[in-house]
């Protein structure tokens, strides 16, 4: 399949508009892990069990998007016997759920002892950012028309055994080992990069009161409301997807929301404030039968006429005005249906409202002042942003209505700790080209950090430890949470711990590198904040 993609270039200010269409099909083959049991001690298996998977990943902070287009997954018992668990493409980004889980799809399989599993992937891209020898921005999206077969590896660490009324299954990119690049920027355009997709699949058992994503919590899954139960106390998701990702050929999967009397309403009073149009962010328990009971539904915009909205992370602040510019790694909306959405999209916030996330709520017992405006905000911060139509009057810069924070993930070796009132400080050391540190050395920036490189982590009874390394000196951790900028240092106010990523993407010599044609399709020239859009695709 030859990958298609048309690009179109609005440049009536200092900030192009990049709109960038990226029509794929995709095949992806996934396998499933184990609970453990062996085929001798495995209970009596009959019947069909309904299994949902859930997509995870492993990754640094190198890269700032990757999505990939799954076509099928299917396992293969002891026995020989193969069973499918996904019939139509669906597209997913791995940046967003790194560490986490997000819900994909839900079917009911055999039960059986499953050993092996595979996965098919249609298209394939990823984005990376860096600064041209100018001093400019480089963002540049890496892509495969179609995964060949022999570049997709999918391991089952053990037998897994598929058996009672309802279970999951957590498919894992491991992002290191999934793409390999020579350099994100080359000013003479030779490319070599590989996309080798590399999954783990591992069993979950749901718990009816989840704590973290390894035993069925979900956190910060972003969608719109797509219906409404006829008794006004249900309703239907569709989960945003991947903005270089799709469109896919179905669209993407909806799940069944239903809260409860301990349902936290954020920005709305109660379930029937939901119309349809409506855009939330909400925390779940996965069910046996793969919906999901809401724990936290939050609406940052009630206004849903010609709603539209942007999550990723900030790539460009600018001293000479009210201007951000933020990598859409999901989006959906009015831009989005209109054909307008780009890779990354340039707004006003001069009247925003800017708001912080509410999925932690510790944030006054912080020992700093956490907050999150138009002065403080800096470049790698992951944000949501919401437009709306009536307010658009054209390029290059559209308002922003609200502006809010987003929990993200960082990547880095501990070299400090002490401790202040309830939590654990934790100083942690980024690697170079990670996000927050190639971002800082951007010229004219609203906000300047004192050390883009470190981080302090500031952990509490309430973080979920999911970490098998010793939180210790010296030890490379993943670190989930809000990152605030604090008078020029950079705070997180850590929801979850995981193992860390060693070893990075980059690298002159990659198996299977193919040689990848660029087409720059917009260079604004030295004049204030200069950006590079590059699409390699081959």
């Amino acid at each position: 399949m030859t990958l298609r993609s048309s690009t179109h270039s609005l440049t009536l200010s200092s900030f192009p508009i990049i709109l960038t269409i990226l029509a794929v099909a995709a095949g992806v083959t996934t396998g499933c892990g184990s609970n453990g049991s062996s085929p001798s001690t495995s209970p009596k298996l009959s019947g069909n069990t309904s299994v949902t998977v859930v997509l995870s990943s492993t990754a640094n902070d190198q890269l700032s998007e990757l999505g990939i287009v799954i076509q099928g997954i299917s396992l293969t018992s002891q026995s020989g016997k193969n069973v499918s668990l996904l019939s139509t493409a669906q597209g997913a980004e791995f940046m967003d759920v790194n560490g986490g889980a997000k819900p994909f799809i839900t079917t009911s399989i055999p039960q059986d002892v499953y050993t092996t599993a595979t996965v098919t992937v249609g298209s394939a891209e990823f984005t990376c950012n860096t600064l041209t020898p100018s001093g400019g921005l480089d963002t540049s999206t890496f892509a495969y028309g179609q995964t060949p077969a022999s570049q997709v590896t999918v391991t089952v660490p053990s037998p897994i055994t598929v058996t009672g009324s309802g279970m999951g299954l957590s498919i894992n990119l491991m992002v290191s080992q999934s793409v390999t690049y020579s350099s994100c920027y080359d000013p003479n355009g030779i490319y070599t990069y590989s996309i080798t997709p590399t999954f783990t699949v591992t069993p979950i058992t749901f718990s009816s009161q989840p704590t973290n994503s390894e035993n069925g919590k979900v956190t910060n899954l972003d969608g719109e409301v797509t219906a409404i139960g006829t008794t006004g106390n249900t309703f239907t998701l569709t989960p945003f997807l991947g903005a270089l990702t799709c469109p896919c050929p179905t669209g993407g999967p909806t799940l069944s929301i239903t809260p409860d009397s301990n349902t936290v309403y954020q920005g709305i009073g109660n379930v029937s404030a939901l119309t349809v149009g409506s855009f939330v962010d909400m925390d779940g328990a996965i069910q046996s039968d793969g919906s999901l009971r809401a724990m936290r539904i939050s609406v940052e915009d009630t206004n849903t006429f010609g709603l539209s909205v942007l999550i990723g992370p900030i790539l460009q602040t600018s001293s000479y005005g009210p201007m951000v510019i933020a990598l859409g790694r999901q989006q959906a909306g009015y831009f989005s249906t209109t054909g307008q959405a780009a890779v990354w999209m340039p707004y006003n916030f001069g009247n925003s409202v800017f708001q912080i996330s509410g999925q932690l709520t510790n944030l006054q017992n912080l020992p700093f002042v956490a907050s999150f405006n138009g002065t403080n905000m800096v470049d790698g911060q992951n944000v949501s942003v919401t437009t709306q139509a009536a307010q658009f009057t054209g390029y290059p810069y559209i308002p922003a209505a609200t502006i809010t924070l987003m929990p993200q993930t960082i990547n880095g070796t501990v070299v400090g700790s002490s401790t202040s009132g309830g939590f654990t400080d934790y100083t942690v050391s980024l690697a170079n080209d990670d996000l927050f540190p190639v971002l800082a050395a951007q010229p004219n920036q609203t906000a300047v950090l004192n050390n883009a490189s470190q981080v302090e982590v500031y952990v509490d009874s309430n973080t979920q430890m999911l970490n098998t390394t010793v939180l210790a000196l010296g030890s490379t951790l993943r670190f989930n949470g809000l990152v605030f900028n604090d008078n020029g240092t950079l705070r997180m106010d850590c929801a979850r711990v995981n193992d860390g990523v060693t070893g990075s993407s980059q690298s002159s010599v990659g198996t299977h590198l193919a040689t990848g044609e660029s087409h720059t399709v917009h260079h604004e020239g030295a004049g204030r904040l200069p950006q590079t859009t590059t699409v390699v695709a081959r």
